[in-house]
């Protein structure tokens, strides 16, 4: 029998960051994003077809942004499917708080 020791770390902040995944800011905005998406599909009920017809793409690509398949996608792409779906953007750039260490990036739904 073979136990295993449970070893436990706190977290950076950004799961991609923990895991090391390349550019893990950029990783967690296009998830952000992504979901974000999806919860506008979800609310407006749409089908995968219809929701590739307002974004014009295929539906197989709406299939893998929905299950967060987001290596084909960019962030400027995803800021053109929210325009698509009627959500403005804004971006803001402002001085980090003195009471993190690194500045960041976060996406806010208003």
């Amino acid at each position: 029998m073979v136990i295993l020791e449970r070893t436990t770390q706190p977290s950076r902040g950004n799961v991609f960051a923990d895991l090391g995944v390349s550019q893990p800011a950029v990783a967690l905005v296009k998830a952000e994003l992504a979901r974000q998406i999806a919860g506008i599909v979800r609310e407006r009920q749409l089908t995968q077809v219809a929701a590739a017809k307002v974004l014009g793409v295929d539906q197989a690509k709406v299939s893998a942004l929905l299950r967060g398949q987001l290596a084909g996608f960019s962030t400027e792409r995803l800021f053109r499917f929210l325009n698509a779906l009627d959500h403005d953007i804004e971006i803001v750039v402002k001085k980090k708080a003195r009471s993190r260490k690194r500045a960041g990036v976060a996406v806010v739904m208003d």
